[in-house]
């Protein structure tokens, strides 16, 4: 069984241990068409309410977005993407006591987000969208994730399945580790997510889920986000989003198991009883 490397994360609030028990940060989508709970939050009221449940059921972290990355997924702009989530951030001012992600691959939204009390940048491009953000990230002193992505949400779905799926994965995050370093960001600021279901296979993404111990190679923290992606119907049968919690938990608790830090949820009080568990029988290893 790997060993999970520690590392401390900085944030303009403080630091965030990573390695010492799993992290999860739960999801919150502002838009009316992400592929588990479109539309669902789109108000701001009733999204606030819901990123201060997932805080009371264990989320360490809050990722809101507000731009679908489904597959198909047309881009939205920016002015678009700052009416969705803004008001939701101010909302949880002085509300919220756990850092908030903004998930969002331009530098516009990010830098907005950041002003109203965003502390991290989910960028699911890995820099291929707007470079600029690893320059804000570098001036605010804030985190970045850098994902691995085939293409792009609208094309993703259309490109020919990669030969060697973890070669192709942990080569486009080196490149993208390389380019947010020129930029100046410091490794501690940096994080890496493989793309569970971003332009791969779903034998593929469990082939990731698998390997997911060699990312290790890169030294950095693991974020993964498994949550309810189709990949997990491809073995148990066609079910909406909503119902893919035991598959999903079967999946997060395979990550951790094979060396993620913080796994990125929709169903937080269930997956912190997953992530509990999986973290006592890593502890029993060691």
């Amino acid at each position: 069984m790997p060993v999970r490397r520690k590392f401390a994360l900085p944030l303009p609030s403080g630091v965030l241990v990573l390695g010492e028990r799993t992290l999860l940060m739960g999801v919150l989508n502002v838009t009316p068409d992400s592929f588990s709970d479109g539309g669902r939050f789109l108000d701001p009221d009733r999204a606030a309410a819901h990123a201060l449940e997932m805080q009371r059921a264990g989320a360490d972290i809050i990722d809101i977005g507000g731009e679908s990355a489904r597959p198909g997924a047309i881009g939205v702009s920016a002015e678009e993407e700052l009416k969705r989530v803004l008001p939701v951030l101010q909302r949880l001012k002085r509300r919220l006591h756990v850092p908030i992600s903004i998930d969002t691959t331009k530098a516009e939204v990010a830098a907005a987000a950041l002003k109203a009390g965003a502390q991290m940048i989910n960028d699911t491009s890995g820099l291929r969208a707007d470079a600029r953000l690893a320059q804000l990230a570098r001036r605010c002193q804030v985190p970045l994730v850098l994902m691995h992505i085939r293409g792009t949400p609208k094309t993703m779905q259309h490109l020919p399945p990669a030969k060697n799926i973890l070669r192709e994965v942990k080569r486009g995050l080196r490149w993208s580790v390389a380019r947010a370093l020129r930029a100046g960001l410091r490794r501690t600021q940096l994080l890496i997510d493989p793309g569970i279901g971003f332009g791969k296979t779903a034998l593929q993404n469990y082939e990731l889920l698998f390997h997911l111990d060699r990312l290790q190679a890169l030294k950095l923290p693991i974020l993964i986000g498994p949550s309810r992606k189709s990949f997990i119907v491809k073995v148990l049968g066609d079910m909406p989003p909503q119902d893919r919690l035991f598959g999903t938990a079967a999946a997060v608790a395979a990550a951790i198991l094979r060396g993620a830090h913080i796994v990125r949820v929709h169903d937080v009080p269930e997956m912190a009883q997953v992530a509990r568990i999986a973290d006592a029988i890593l502890r029993s290893a060691s």
